[in-house]
């Protein structure tokens, strides 16, 4: 396992204890699961934005066959 050092101001460095605390565990612990849960978080929303890009994508594609499909009805199709 690596050692990684961390330096925080005493805002952080006690929320970080009381955490500990209520969540009987380690320091360590908590910050890896945290970093750990942020990562999901990312990926998740990193997904969010791809689908919504898919959706807009679909909705223009839709919206030109559509479009394409009125103007071969008003011809007379």
């Amino acid at each position: 396992m690596h050692t990684i050092t961390l330096k925080s101001d005493d805002n952080f460095y006690n929320t970080l204890n009381s955490m500990v605390k209520k969540l009987n565990t380690t320091k360590s612990d908590l910050i890896r699961k945290s970093v750990l849960y942020y990562q999901n978080v990312l990926e998740k929303e990193k997904l969010k934005q791809q689908i919504k890009l898919a959706s807009f994508n679909t909705r223009n594609e839709s919206l030109k066959i559509s479009s394409d499909f009125d103007t071969s009805i008003n011809d007379g199709l």
